[in-house]
């Protein structure tokens, strides 16, 4: 179940191109004493390329590959965090100065390469007393090899049914010799006696130190002399040497039978169970009275308390026939490593159990196991959390982005489709914080950006505003740096969020609009026409505008741009000034105001879009003047109206003898009203002419170049000229 690319023996296969050694760094490389094994550890940056051990004695240098480990007692691994491997010596191992049983020297060199293939040589050097008394006999489950040493002085020790004892002694008396023999016992197959050095060309290992026999084997190696069985239901790899010599007329025979458990643990969904036999029948089998009589649980090679344990929702439960130990996936003591696969986020959850098990028989003969166990979850998909924090009164999104391992950074942002680095992102007013995750190992980043920022805004509905954001988080994974892209969105919504509201006022010669300030007018701009509202275009057209904290009043004379007349005849019309409010980017006009008024007649003259110009004019003024005789320059060209004091003509600019100027920027549609009368001056009657004039934009009459119709996108300005007297 466990990874190997991230667990195993590293293998020595390559020539390195150039060493130099190197003073060990401050706190890089640590050693640390434990019961039965010294444990090195390294924080060195591995470039990439993994570190190597060398044990060193007083007959060289070592190098630790993979096979050589398995049979020397030495196991070394690469853990999930980023740059930290370990190495675990046992103190039997093969190149170990050994002192009694008591007191144990260890010589390594760590060798480290760097990116640019230059190799540096560390000297790692340890001396570790004996913590705790040694069992009669133990036995230690490692990851790469289980092992068993015995106390000198007992033989025949718990473990052997007693018809393979006796059929061992009979192998034993007729082939013993004074050299030491082993004998591998498998079921269903004959003992046959071989040498020490012949068992150790097929990886097992067996030596004296000054008061135990020590034998390691590698699990189910090339030449298997092991066996693998169902105890409980569960798998147990055993390996049954015995250890035989004649001495004159009497044959030593020394039982080395180990066994272990080899569950690899299994992932439920809730966190990883790892399960063992209560009791490992290949090492108690046929002894009356044995039992275990202590068992416990721990992590990376150390025992916990009960409070600890529970604190962290560890839980041993020990039945009649299977031990259980369960940890929940994320627990504290476990490591979390992350890939990407796929733009997805995935990892897994690793765990090193550490288990102590202890059997007495009823002689008071105690049997000590210790197991080393990685166990992992396979690889999960891995969902980030995102929590929309924003509160509206602050006007600030607040994103939350959690759930990430140790590993996992954030680098950059993605907001509405504008790119930032994390400084730059802080540098441009927005704010992103990395804060711890409560309870757990895990981290968790804080987004967030005022709403004034690259917000986008939204009215989709009457009375509703949302701001949305857009988030694309560019996160890495490490040491690798392989980038990862999540994609978030969260919206801000205000209700009750209406157009500002206009009032409107009739006066003798202008209209008066106010407009009451709300939380929200920002949103929208105040337009005329095409064109927005604004202290420039107001004094240019003759407005007059005022704006303060509170309301906005704007007052329009009558002929000002933007006014539309309707109804015109000699006493009165109707003018209408439009005021809109829209959104500033798309221009949609969500709401408006038209002001209609009844004006006076005195003097008007109207450019109308649809190319018809209508004009009151004054006659009351030219003595002698004759309504009834008044005229365009074509002469059929009568008033519509008249009285006493003016005439009204209104008529289509392509009639009535009306002429066309052009120049870059205008078109100009000039006529004349000729009013005839009688002068005391000069005895023949007299005209006065009055030149009236519609000005329009090109701009704003492509149609009646493009069809041939007028039509023009707004009214056009008129002026009534001076008077011209002119003799018959």
């Amino acid at each position: 179940m466990a990874f190997v690319f991230w667990f195993g023996v590293f293998v020595l296969l390559s020539i390195w191109p150039s060493v130099r050694c190197s003073d060990l760094p401050r706190g890089a490389i640590e050693t640390a004493c434990r019961d039965r094994y010294l444990l090195v550890t390294t924080q060195l940056s591995f470039a990439g390329n993994e570190p190597r051990f060398e044990a060193i004695d007083a007959d060289g240098v070592h190098p630790i590959t993979k096979q050589y480990g398995s049979e020397c007692g030495y196991m070394f691994s690469i853990l999930p965090l980023s740059g930290h491997a370990e190495l675990r010596a046992s103190y039997f191992s093969c190149h170990t100065d050994n002192q009694d049983d008591e007191v144990f020297t260890f010589s390594f060199n760590l060798i480290t390469i760097d990116a640019k293939g230059v190799e540096t040589t560390y000297t790692v050097n340890a001396n570790c007393s004996l913590p705790l008394p040694w069992s009669p006999r133990e036995v230690s489950c490692e990851e790469n090899y289980m092992e068993v040493s015995v106390r000198g002085d007992v033989s025949g020790l718990p473990g052997t049914k007693a018809d393979n004892w006796t059929a061992a002694l009979a192998t034993a008396h007729s082939s013993a010799t004074s050299t030491w023999q082993v004998m591998f016992q498998q079921e269903g197959q004959q003992l046959t006696p071989m040498s020490l050095s012949e068992a150790r060309e097929l990886g097992y290992v067996f030596y004296l130190t000054q008061g135990r026999l020590v034998f390691r084997s590698p699990y189910t190696p090339g030449s298997v002399m092991g066996s693998v069985t169902m105890v409980n239901g569960m798998l147990v790899e055993m390996v049954y040497p015995i250890l035989v010599s004649r001495q004159r007329w009497v044959v030593i025979m020394v039982d080395l039978v180990v066994a272990c458990s080899t569950d690899e643990g299994m992932y439920d969904g809730a966190g990883l169970v790892w399960q063992t036999p209560t009791l490992l029948s290949p090492l108690v089998s046929g002894l009356f009275g044995l039992e275990s009589s202590n068992i416990s649980m721990g992590v990376d090679g150390q025992l916990l308390d009960e409070p600890i344990t529970a604190e962290r929702g560890y839980s041993l439960d020990i039945g009649d026939t299977t031990v259980q130990i369960s940890i929940p996936f994320n627990a504290a003591g476990g490591y979390r490593k992350s890939f990407v696969m796929n733009n997805m986020y995935h990892e897994f959850y690793v765990v090193r159990l550490y288990y102590e098990q202890t059997f007495m028989d009823d002689s008071g003969v105690e049997t000590r196991l210790r197991l080393h166990r990685p166990m992992n979850t396979p690889l999960l998909i891995q969902h980030i959390s995102i929590i929309n924090q924003t509160v509206l009164e602050d006007r600030v999104f607040t994103v939350y982005l959690g759930n990430l391992s140790y590993d996992v950074d954030l680098v950059a942002v993605k907001l509405n489709g504008h790119n930032f680095t994390i400084p730059e992102a802080n540098k441009s007013g927005l704010v992103i914080t990395m804060v711890p995750q409560p309870n757990s190992t895990l981290h968790a980043y804080i987004l967030r950006v005022p709403f004034d920022a690259v917000i986008h805004k939204l009215y989709p509905t009457e009375g509703l505003l949302e701001y949305s954001l857009e988030i694309n988080y560019t996160l890495v994974i490490l040491p690798q740096e392989e980038p990862y892209f999540y994609l978030a969105s969260v919206v801000a919504q205000f209700n009750d969020v209406f157009p500002p509201v206009f009032k409107g006022v009739c006066n003798e010669k202008s209209i008066s609009f106010q407009m009451d300030h709300k939380p929200f007018d920002y949103l929208w701009e105040v337009g005329v026409g095409p064109y927005r509202l604004t202290p420039n275009l107001a004094a240019k057209r003759g407005y007059v505008m005022r704006n303060d904290s509170k309301r906005l009043t704007l007052e329009v004379p009558l002929f000002s741009v933007g006014f539309t007349y309707k109804d015109i005849n000699l006493k009165q019309f109707r003018g209408t000034f439009e005021i809109l409010s829209r959104f500033p980017k798309t221009l949609e006009v969500k709401s408006s105001l038209a002001k209609a008024c009844l004006f006076q007649t005195t003097e008007v003259i109207v450019c109308s879009t649809e190319g018809v110009m209508t004009v009151v004019s004054m006659i009351l003024a030219i003595p002698g003047s004759e309504p009834s005789r008044t005229s365009l320059r074509d002469s059929t060209c009568m008033p519509q109206a008249m009285d006493d004091t003016r005439v009204l003509f209104s008529f289509r600019l392509d009639t009535c003898g009306t002429r066309v100027q052009f120049d870059y920027q205008h078109l100009t549609y000039e006529n004349e009203i000729t009013i005839e009368h009688t002068s005391q001056s000069v005895e023949a009657p007299v005209s006065t002419r009055v030149t009236v004039r519609c000005v329009y934009p090109l701009s704003g009459l492509y149609k009646l170049f493009a069809y041939r119709r007028f039509e023009a996108d707004s009214p056009g300005f008129g002026t009534i000229l001076t008077r011209v007297p002119v003799k018959n």
